[in-house]
């Protein structure tokens, strides 16, 4: 961990493990080992596909192995953003018509819910307040867009979802060329670090074996190939996410995104009354280039966005660390949502990065030839869907070890969906910064040269990315 000339913190993994702490260290695996099942990383994914495992059959002996500590990755990084989106929903509905993908959504909402309920079973206090989530836009673009958005959400079924004008929405938060905002009562604020410390305990508790500082080299069937030695399984369940390059032979399965997040100083009650926010919803905006935010607990903004989208060679960062003009660009956000701030502090920045798969798709998958499965490609929208994936997983596991038939999750249409792999170096460095330099230009123009429709530069970068 570091300081900057500035004050603020860089990196150190991120605010959240500065304000809850680091963990203690978990014993590394020490020789060749067997299992039921072993899972790949310790993240949400893995954490809560244990918990459902061993919760269904507590007869199962289940391993977890993590090359760091227990939510090392995005799991202990992001915006704290508890909510029903689900990265591929659209191109589901096209492949595989429209009620799977209404399905596929109501699961989502419904996840919401889940992940409040077992946090409260279990004793976890991880700060959740479900104020749902706000979208705002300030420019006739994004007002535009989040017309067309708010509709295209109530027709998969969302009747709770609310529309607002610039004074409704200036009631819930006052943004700063607000003219508009979409809000769904499905989605919570939380403190990441919390909520994955409390996972690991409670999976610890049901007789999990977690093992850190044990990074997994190669997964092949029946096989988890460690530095200390290899564990061997009927099932082994890859949830490595962002880091899933790093393993043989997936150099190209999902792109490593990076994505950046700063935290201010506690704001005063003065400040707080300026802005409004009292129903502490999580924060989003309209823009290509997106941002997304939550109050914190203790009065903070947490506020996030692209920064430097991708490293060359699916490289992945270290501890955290963030470039000076990432946190400059992103407090310049705050401080154009939020003018009275100008002159706030910020204290912590870092960054982390989340899986892409190349459809831009969500997916669960067991081969049931070979006993190998994964699931992610979350798309930064993970904190909800690793737990309906996890869901998931328990039920493949089950239906394929005879324990279990088939069920209404294992029938959604992320299933077993199969993915091209990402085109190789220069192409994916180049395409990757293409698109997000070119989703920037289009953000700007729009600020500057008001206009209702989007930026036909956008659309250039949807065809680059191939998200539609």
């Amino acid at each position: 961990m570091s300081s900057s000339g500035s004050g603020v913190v860089n990196g150190g993994v991120s605010f959240w493990y500065a304000d809850d702490g680091l963990p203690a260290v978990r014993e590394p695996l020490c020789g060749d080992a067997s299992a039921d099942v072993v899972i790949v990383g310790a993240g949400y994914t893995g954490l809560w596909t244990a918990y459902y495992l061993k919760k269904a059959a507590p007869f199962l002996r289940v391993t977890v192995l993590e090359q760091k500590f227990c939510g090392y990755g995005a799991s202990g990084r992001n915006g704290g953003w508890l909510y029903n989106g689900i990265a591929g929903r659209d191109r589901y509905a096209r492949l595989h018509g429209r009620e799977a993908a209404v399905r596929l959504q109501k699961a989502m909402n419904d996840t919401v819910d889940e992940v409040i309920a077992v946090a409260e079973a279990e004793g976890v206090d991880a700060d959740v307040h479900k104020g749902g989530v706000l979208e705002v836009a300030t420019t006739p673009a994004q007002l535009a867009r989040l017309k067309a958005f708010h509709e295209h959400e109530l027709s998969y079924g969302e009747k709770d979802r609310e529309l607002y004008g610039a004074r409704e929405t200036a009631a819930r938060i006052r943004i700063a060329d607000a003219v508009g905002s979409t809000w769904t009562p499905h989605g919570a604020r939380l403190h990441p670090v919390k909520l994955v410390k409390g996972l690991a305990a409670a999976v610890e508790a049901l007789g999990v074996t977690i093992h850190e500082s044990t990074p997994v080299t190669e997964i092949r069937p029946k096989h988890a190939v460690t530095p200390y030695g290899t564990v061997r399984a009927p099932y082994i369940l890859r949830c490595t996410e962002g880091f899933t390059a790093a393993l043989q032979g997936q150099k190209r399965t999902w792109l490593p995104m990076n994505s950046s997040m700063i935290a201010t100083e506690p704001l005063t009650g003065e400040q707080w009354a300026a802005i409004g926010w009292d129903g502490r919803e999580t924060l989003g905006d309209m823009a290509h280039a997106y941002m997304y935010a939550q109050r914190t607990a203790d009065g903070r903004i947490a506020l996030g966005g692209r920064g430097v989208p991708y490293r060359f060679g699916s490289r992945t960062d270290n501890d955290g660390r963030t470039q000076r003009a990432t946190v400059e660009a992103l407090r310049e956000i705050l401080t154009r949502f939020f003018p009275s701030l100008a002159g706030v502090g910020i204290e912590h920045a870092w960054s982390g990065v989340l899986g892409v798969p190349r459809d831009w798709c969500a997916t669960v998958m067991l081969d049931r030839s070979t006993g190998l499965g994964w699931a992610g490609g979350y798309v930064g929208s993970g904190v909800a869907t690793t737990n309906l994936a996890a869901r998931t997983l328990r039920d493949l596991v089950q239906q394929d070890s005879g324990q279990g038939g088939r069920t209404e999750l294992t029938d959604l249409p992320w299933v077993n969906h199969r993915v091209r792999r990402w085109e190789p170096e220069p192409l994916r460095w180049l395409g990757v910064q293409g698109m997000y330099a070119t989703y920037r230009a289009a953000d700007r123009r729009e600020r500057l040269r008001p206009a209702a429709e989007s930026s036909r530069l956008a659309r250039v970068a949807d065809r680059v990315a191939g998200r539609h």
